[in-house]
């Protein structure tokens, strides 16, 4: 049913890179999400009428603010998938992740009118009117919301969508918080106990957990959270690709919003080589980059002393150096200027975030063993985060 959908509404549904193609992933989520959720409340909140059920007309509107949502979803989408301009020369890609913060609030708002409705029908309880209608039309619901979860969380895999992610994950607590529902209305009839105002509680709960979930998942790239290790990884393989380059360090990575990364590194050259060679070797490194992985990337070329052995074996002693301190380190850029009294060592110390000892204690360990090991050297260390 997803693939004839994509078929039918999305063309050329499997170039996911392409800002237009995932507008229309947006809109056909959108769109559909919006039909059933005003369906379902309809219907729910027919049966509520009928039941006098608090849990049942809750979940209606719970139904009600995933239509909502829906909506928000498709403006979101449209608003991303605007092209750059002078106010925002990276796009408007972000726009995504704020449509997946408003559903988050949005959820989360829902959630504490249900539990507020739910704990006054614990306290003031009514009989409930148990029908087969009433039955059926919840089936229905746990049905069409389980297929709408699998439905986003879908479209949200093959366009790495963390707004179409969390409205598949909404669904999915949806069709459980439905259930509860059910089960309550079915104790109700058959064991004549009213569990009515407890039930809307635990959808109330599946609720509000779900709005917190979504709101963790969306402020995460909002406030800009560490890259995906594998996509570091995979740009590094990709740049060392070409045996002329050394190594990498520095790399940062930029998200504005889903296809819209930009990346930028240091590369290592030999410092001998020709500099229009060079040049040339990281053109093609960045061209290599942007067309597998559909992202902006600008190297630095950093040269470095390859063939000068003393400065070779003084980088190995400090590498061990670095170490025996911790094998988390590590080191780049490294350089020296040797004179009469004198031989500055100089290189960027890599240290991993939220590291057992603080930077200023970690240079002075280093220079410490540096410097037992002739009194002439003298360490200049940088220290910088090391991401890979």
């Amino acid at each position: 049913m997803t693939k004839l959908l994509l078929n039918i509404f999305v063309k050329n549904n499997n170039n996911v890179s392409d800002v237009k193609v995932r507008q229309k992933y947006g809109t056909l989520s959108g769109g559909i999400g919006i039909f059933i959720n005003i369906l379902l409340f309809s219907l729910k909140l027919l049966v509520g009428f009928i039941t006098a059920s608090i849990s049942v007309m809750a979940d209606a509107f719970n139904n009600l603010s995933d239509a909502g949502s829906s909506i928000v979803t498709l403006i979101g989408f449209r608003i991303s998938g605007k092209p750059a301009d002078n106010d925002h020369p990276y796009g408007h890609g972000r726009a995504e992740y704020i449509t997946a913060l408003i559903i988050a609030f949005v959820i989360v708002i829902m959630g504490f009118e249900l539990l507020k409705s739910s704990i006054n029908k614990i306290i003031t309880p009514e009989n409930i009117n148990f029908t087969t209608i009433s039955f059926l039309i919840l089936i229905i619901s746990i049905s069409a919301k389980l297929w709408l979860a699998v439905f986003n969380k879908t479209l949200g895999k093959k366009i790495n969508s963390s707004a179409l992610s969390a409205t598949a994950s909404d669904s999915l607590n949806d069709s459980i918080a439905t259930t509860v529902v059910l089960l309550s209305l079915l104790i109700s009839y058959f064991f004549r106990i009213n569990i009515d105002g407890y039930a809307g509680v635990i959808v109330a709960l599946f609720v509000l957990y779900s709005g917190y979930e979504t709101a963790k998942d969306t402020l995460q790239p909002l406030l800009g959270r560490a890259p995906d290790p594998v996509f570091l990884k995979q740009v590094q393989d990709c740049v060392l690709s070409n045996k002329e380059i050394c190594g990498i360090h520095d790399m940062i990575v930029h998200d504005y919003g889903p296809g819209r990364v930009i990346v930028s590194l240091h590369a290592e050259v030999p410092c001998d080589m020709n500099l229009l060679e060079a040049h040339d070797i990281i053109d093609n490194a960045e061209m290599r980059v942007k067309n597998k992985f559909n992202c902006e990337i600008s190297i630095h070329m950093d040269p470095i002393a390859t063939n000068d052995k003393f400065t070779n074996e003084l980088k190995q002693k400090v590498t061990n150096i670095i170490s025996s301190i911790d094998s988390n380190l590590g080191l780049h850029d490294f350089r020296i200027t040797n004179g009469p009294l004198k031989t500055n060592i100089i290189f960027d110390l890599e240290v991993p975030f939220n590291f057992k000892y603080t930077d200023k204690e970690i240079v002075k360990m280093t220079a410490s063993k540096i410097k037992g090991l002739n009194d002439k050297y003298c360490p200049v260390i940088y220290v910088d985060k090391k991401v890979i």
